[in-house]
């Protein structure tokens, strides 16, 4: 049974965006020695300028989709679960809810990336379909790009 609603983002909803995502992103800190850059994001411009969508439950955000639009196609920018809801099937949700945008707005395939130390995030979305096509090394972290498929 769903308890949570989903819905465009407003202006309003920037702080609480931030906090979901610095309580769904805060436990990798240890692991990478540095902070993931969802925990950093300027929410209020991502709103404005990207596709924020938000999952709330008795008028509390729990999860939180950015959702863009770039040179290589559709990007799943952050997806942030609250660590109470995550295995409730938002996480889930909000990716089937990408999936179907993307489609909608006229793409054939979908594409994200992470930390390479970020295993579960990967082993997820392998497991759903999506492929790992590319990694871009930084000095203090490398992201590996996957993508899905649509058609």
């Amino acid at each position: 049974m769903t308890t949570w609603t989903i819905r465009r983002a407003t202006e309003s909803d920037a702080t609480s965006v931030a906090d979901c995502a610095v309580e769904a992103f805060s436990h990798y800190i240890p692991r990478l020695g540095l902070t993931p850059i969802p925990m950093t994001r300027d929410y209020g411009a991502a709103i404005a300028n990207a596709q924020v969508w938000v999952a709330t439950q008795h008028g509390e955000t729990i999860a939180a989709l950015v959702l863009d639009t770039t040179g290589e196609g559709f990007l799943i920018d952050v997806i942030a679960v609250r660590p109470q809801h995550q295995g409730t099937g938002v996480g889930r949700a909000l990716l089937e809810l990408a999936e179907q945008e993307a489609l909608r707005q006229g793409h054939d395939s979908i594409y994200l990336f992470t930390n390479e130390k970020m295993t579960e995030n990967r082993a997820l979305y392998e497991h759903i379909g999506y492929v790992e096509y590319k990694r871009l090394a930084f000095a203090e972290r490398t992201r590996v790009f996957l993508r899905k498929p649509l058609k």
